[in-house]
């Protein structure tokens, strides 16, 4: 069991990893004067430096003709991993997809899709997108694009976003079979912006408390934000739980002024300083509309960057509880610098501190990025994420609030109240449907099946939940698992038996009704948010 939750969680390290360093980046305002000034830097030291030298040497002189164009890319590659593990290079070809992210928008035909079979199968449709307008239903399997057959081992994420993204206007046909109609569909659909959303829900999780996740801090996040609370406002809430749990963080405007909704006129939210840029503070205005609402701030180890301002701004004005486990510790701002090729580096430009004066970067060495990822595998390893007395900080890195609380820097945001991950009810079964993707799978398929009967409960995620504890779904389950060479173990099955229920009711709702039915069944048990709760009823 260990050694499967391990190969998991380094696979999950690896996506993290990848998603956080294609997505964090600096604050964009009253920026164009720096990179301007940085660009004049860049043409200064490309022409008649030792770089440019060699390259030009090797390209007229030497014995056998290469690639210059990949030597220059395969320099800059080299040159920026000698730097800290934030600063990065991005080419061309990938800087309009890792743009997107953070753009909140790109254009599109406006679908959510899964490979299986060697089939895309349409997860869901967005409400008010191209697809949606064209006729397109969840549960459409696409089979040709642009009169070309598209399925088998040729496909792959990568490829497939490729042939349904473009620009706006653009047009796209695709082949649809539907299930229950025998013949091929076509659908000639023009593309259009499509939003890219940073809150997957907001809802009341008890009475008079609203929840809102955020999973990721893009353009459009504060506007988001701001409506979540208003709904949840409107809806009755007193009190508020946000989850930052897995938020790899992304432009550094955003938490800003998100925390400016909670804090008095005055009060510090972050400071800024580097080489070339003298300290920059930020503070509260007093305009925020939550100031007076108790809060509750959910972190993970997978809360990086922007997730740490906002924590780290909440906690040290002893404005709410953190509660989690400790965060990633990434504390270093970016600014993305183009060039004239269409390519761009990310670059280090400062270090931001919380209103404390903590820094909550965790060490590096510069040129180690290996070392620097493997971090979050030595911290599970040491017990971290199962006990807090496994965290040894030295008193050098003590800090207090106003209130006197102590709180830590040097490597991320040490929550006030810990809470462990729970293995409780693991068994080497659960591991193996979950790492294989087979509940995922089996929900897919069921919600393809029963569709119709389905959609008579979709306008509330209680009466779908009601509806699916009266079917037979687990040993449906296990008898689908079977077919894939999962062989039934009921000891394990009966030990993990809450967790695979919840997680096939909340997967199978969510190919119904979107996220909106997903989280409330899927956060149902979880123990942070219970722990929550519990604190907010005490306050």
């Amino acid at each position: 069991m260990k050694k499967n939750s391990y190969i998991a969680l380094v696979i999950f390290l690896c996506i993290v990893c990848g998603v956080l360093l294609g997505n964090i980046m600096a604050r964009r305002a009253n920026m164009h004067n720096n990179i301007t000034s940085f660009s004049n830097i860049v043409k200064k030291l490309g022409k008649g430096s030792k770089v440019d030298e060699l390259l030009s040497l090797i390209d007229v002189q030497y014995v056998d003709t290469v690639n210059i164009n990949k030597l220059t890319e395969d320099a800059v590659i080299s040159i920026m991993a000698d730097l800290d593990p934030h600063s990065v290079y991005i080419p061309a070809s990938e800087l309009e997809v890792v743009n997107s992210e953070l753009e909140g928008s790109f254009g599109g035909i406006g679908v959510q899709f899964n490979i299986q079979s060697d089939t895309i199968m349409v997860v869901g449709v967005i409400s008010g997108g191209p697809s949606e307008k064209a006729g397109l239903l969840a549960g459409d399997r696409i089979i040709e694009v642009d009169d070309s057959v598209f399925v088998g081992d040729i496909i792959s994420d990568q490829k497939v976003m490729k042939k349904l993204r473009g620009p706006k206007n653009t047009k796209v046909k695709l082949g649809i079979k539907r299930y229950g109609t025998p013949e091929t569909l076509y659908y000639t659909i023009t593309r259009g912006d499509i939003p890219i959303t940073s809150i997957d829900i907001s809802y009341m999780i008890a009475p008079e408390v609203g929840f809102i996740r955020v999973n990721k801090f893009s353009a459009t996040t504060y506007n988001e934000f701001l409506n979540g609370l208003a709904k949840l406002r409107n809806q009755g809430a007193k009190k508020l739980i946000i989850d930052l749990r897995g938020n790899s963080g992304g432009l550094m405007d955003q938490p800003i002024t998100m925390v400016n909704e909670f804090l008095p006129r005055g009060e510090m939210i972050v400071y800024s300083e580097g080489k070339a840029y003298p300290r920059d503070d930020y503070r509260a205005n007093g305009s925020g509309s939550f100031i007076n609402y108790p809060l509750v701030v959910l972190i993970d180890e997978f809360s990086a960057s922007a997730s740490e301002i906002f924590a780290g701004a909440i906690q040290d004005n002893d404005r709410g509880l953190i509660i989690g486990r400790r965060s990633f510790g990434k504390g270093l701002v970016q600014q993305q610098i183009p060039f004239s090729d269409g390519s761009a580096v990310r670059l280090t430009i400062a270090r931001y501190y919380t209103p404390t004066g903590r820094s909550i970067q965790k060490p590096y060495e510069r040129g180690k990025s290996e070392e620097y990822e493997q971090d979050i595998v030595n911290r599970y390893m040491h017990g971290e994420f199962y006990t807090m007395d496994s965290i040894h900080l030295a008193d050098s890195l003590i800090y207090h609030t106003p209130k006197g609380k102590v709180v830590y820097g040097g490597g991320g945001i040490m929550p006030d109240i810990f809470v462990a991950r729970d293995t409780t009810e693991y068994s080497p079964y659960l591991n193996r449907i979950i790492n294989y993707g087979y509940t995922y799978q089996f929900a897919l398929q069921y919600a393809d099946r029963n569709r119709e009967k389905l959609n008579l409960y979709k306008s509330d995620w209680q009466d779908m939940e009601s509806y699916l504890d009266k079917q037979n779904i687990l040993n449906e389950f296990v008898a689908f698992a079977e077919t894939k060479g999962v062989k039934a173990q009921w000891k394990e099955i009966n030990k993990s038996k809450r967790i695979i229920d919840r997680q096939l009711k909340a997967y199978i709702t969510r190919n119904i009704m979107g996220d909106d039915g997903f989280y409330p069944i899927f956060y149902k048990d979880d123990e942070t948010i219970q722990k929550a709760l519990e604190e907010l009823n005490k306050m």
